[in-house]
């Protein structure tokens, strides 16, 4: 990428991410709705983990801590969470508009979707995790060492951009289709459970575990969490950290290489 035309996206950025900040009414709302449900997750672990303790992988603060982290971040983690944007621009045709611009519309929507949960994280994290910080032991937030809070954050970066590619396939699709509904609905559902956005996936099967750790998904939500919570370390967080990176660079490819196809085939009516 050339540095003008990376000074363009990274202008882009600023101005898409200042932009989201001026919802604040709504991250507002946010804020109690998330904290709300995170409570309710909270109690609802509790009363199974004093069923039975021992029959759960991870400990109680562990858990709780991955829900907070969970909510205070919903905004980068929730595949469901798209821009709409680009999808309303293709269904209208106005999407020839953008080809006119001297960009490239792939790292344009790219851009502009990183910025969009950026911005909606923002508002929303800090009073979540100062609220869930102080809550008593072991329903708070329990706060890391400096090695896995860098590591959540680094994990976190290759999450958004897993994440937003995957959302560029959906939009991509919609050149295909006219109407991404059925598409995003399906994947974005299958997503939220693959990546442990509905449960860990420490709880589930560990033969189950074994095929979903290398599927891109987990790296969108459990990864980050995970290593957050100091669950994955040493060789398990470098190559989780790899497999990250990995699926990162190849949908993103494969969604460069797709945008292509789809712009020759695109067909502007009317004038």
């Amino acid at each position: 990428m050339e540095k003008s035309a990376f000074r363009q996206y990274t202008t882009l950025f600023r101005v898409r991410f200042l932009a989201g900040l001026q919802y604040r009414a709504a991250a507002l709302a946010g804020i109690a709705t998330q904290f709300a449900w995170g409570g309710l997750m909270v109690l609802l672990y509790r009363a199974f983990y004093e069923a039975d303790p021992a029959a759960f992988p991870m400990p109680l603060q562990a858990t709780c801590s991955y829900i907070w982290m969970q909510q205070a971040f919903l905004a980068v983690f929730m595949t469901w969470g798209m821009d709409a944007s680009p999808i309303a621009l293709i269904r209208s045709g106005d999407v020839s508009y953008e080809l006119c611009r001297p960009v490239d519309l792939y790292w344009t929507w790219f851009t502009k979707e990183c910025a969009y949960r950026l911005s909606k994280a923002a508002l929303r994290c800090m009073p979540i995790l100062l609220i869930a910080a102080f809550l008593p032991a072991p329903y708070g937030l329990r706060i890391p060492g400096l090695p896995q809070l860098g590591l959540f954050l680094l994990s976190g970066f290759l999450a958004l951009l897993n994440i937003a590619a995957l959302g560029l396939l959906i939009d991509i699709s919609t050149f295909f289709t006219l109407d991404a509904t059925g598409v995003r609905s399906l994947l974005t559902a299958a997503a939220d459970f693959l990546s442990g956005g509905l449960v860990p996936l420490a709880f589930l099967p560990a033969g189950f575990q074994k095929v979903l750790v290398l599927l891109p998904f987990a790296g969108m939500e459990n990864t980050p969490l995970q290593l957050f919570n100091g669950e994955i370390t040493g060789a398990d967080a470098a190559g989780a950290l790899l497999l990250q990176l990995f699926w990162a660079v190849l949908m993103i490819a494969g969604g460069r290489i797709w945008m292509e196809k789809a712009l020759g085939r695109v067909i502007a009516q009317g004038g």
